[in-house]
């Protein structure tokens, strides 16, 4: 099966007779090799990059950047594969975005492909090198991926590993056609045949999506010189059963020596400490309760606009002391609050008003408006003016009836007169 226009090859060189076992291999006393960590409150991390046991020099590059993380694993050989790794991270580091943005991450490193083409032209390195690019921005529980050769990224959830990035190799375009299986990807004889790389082609693109990230989730970037080396339920195994971001990545780098070495290895190992869900979620109860008590004010201030209009359009006319009164509002209280005040007083005392009238002056005697209250306070005005009339004619037609009328008083003496003449 030849090997299709257009691709980089990576083919590692043979393997040392003296490639160690299966026994694992300390990092101890390794001199080309490289780490480094570090937390804040949200993420921590780990990185280590090792040329391997075959390779003479480490064309390996990455980059830590909280919380900006790649890997790029350069192509070209001495002097020039390196030199490619460097420029893209250098480029990424300074294009890329500061949110997690996949489209922006992705155009980060678009120019870094660029800037790896134009750098020969410029005395850089060589024509014809390349470099592979696996980024990653992470924002609280989003993580934002750009991604375009055949470094990978994983993602290990509640202790399940997942790949979550494609590679951009000869054999994965075959394993996706169904020509062979993943176990016979890994030794198949073009299996480092590159067929997207940064630094052959104008018009590459990156692969780019956003995932989301929960507390607990750790992330694993690595070249090629660790996924070749040691099959994924491996890599699952070593990244649940170390605590650290730094133990996960040296014990990584150690297997693939121990596995053979065959190509640089660089690994970094990121961990979610605090993917912001809980204080965005403490923030979002927050402003529900702030809503709710905005709410709950409003309401009962629209519900006094309306008591208060509603007092302001009532009348009654009640008692006041001794007399008759007219009051705005209702004849109530709350909580010891009179929901009325006092109009208008008059000098109609209570007492000379029936009874029935007393009784419903005492519980206030609800009228359609102002006017009418006056209209009917006269009315009662009118009602004693009229009684205390009628009294008053009352008590003349007595008087006038206990007392001897003028007629009287001189017939009585003639009648007298009459009869003592007539004797």
């Amino acid at each position: 099966m030849g090997t299709p226009e257009n691709t980089v090859d990576k083919t590692p060189a043979a393997e040392p007779v003296h490639a160690p076992g299966r026994c694992e291999l300390s990092l101890e006393g390794r001199t080309d090799t490289e780490f480094i960590s570090g937390s804040n409150s949200f993420i921590s991390w780990g990185a280590r990059s090792d040329v391997g046991l075959v390779r003479e020099h480490n064309e390996d590059s990455f980059l830590l950047r909280t919380p900006l993380f790649a890997v790029c694993d350069g192509m070209g050989g001495h002097a020039a594969g390196e030199v490619a790794s460097s420029i893209a991270v250098k480029v990424i580091g300074e294009e890329a975005p500061n949110t997690a943005d996949d489209v922006l991450l992705g155009a980060a490193i678009e120019a870094a492909n660029q800037a790896v083409i134009e750098a020969p032209q410029k005395g850089i390195g060589k024509a014809g090198m390349g470099s592979t690019a696996s980024a990653i921005f992470i924002e609280g529980n989003q993580m934002a991926v750009a991604h375009v050769g055949d470094s990978r990224i994983y993602l290990l959830h509640h202790g399940t590993l997942v790949r979550v990035t494609h590679d951009h190799s000869y054999v994965e375009e075959l394993v996706d056609s169904g020509q062979i299986t993943a176990d016979e990807a890994r030794n198949h004889p073009s299996r480092s045949v590159v067929t997207r790389a940064l630094g052959s082609d104008p018009e590459m693109y990156a692969d780019h999506f956003t995932l989301e990230v929960s507390d607990g989730d750790r992330i694993i970037l690595c070249s090629d010189g660790l996924s070749s080396m040691i099959l994924d339920d491996e890599i699952e195994s070593i990244a649940v059963s170390n605590i650290t971001p730094q133990n996960a990545a040296d014990s990584l780098v150690s297997a693939a020596l121990t596995a053979g070495g065959a190509d640089n290895i660089t690994v970094i190992v990121v961990d979610i400490l605090d993917d912001g869900l809980v204080e965005k979620n403490r923030r979002r109860f927050t402003r529900g309760i702030l809503a709710t008590s905005i709410s709950i004010i409003a309401l009962l201030v629209v519900s006094l606009v309306i008591a208060v209009l509603f007092i302001r359009s009532e009348y009654y006319i009640g008692i006041n002391g001794s007399t008759v009164a007219i009051y705005q509002g209702v004849p109530s209280k709350i909580a010891g609050v009179p929901l009325s005040n006092l109009i208008d007083t008059t000098t109609i005392e209570v007492k000379n008003l029936p009874q029935s009238v007393q009784d419903k002056l005492a519980l206030g005697i609800r009228v359609k408006d102002e006017t009418e209250a006056r209209e009917t306070v006269e009315d009662y005005r009118e009602q004693i003016n009229d009684a205390d009339i009628k009294a008053a004619k009352r008590a003349d037609d007595a008087k006038s009836e206990g007392e001897p009328t003028g007629e009287t008083e001189t017939t009585a003496p003639n009648a007298s007169s009459q009869n003592s003449g007539g004797e």
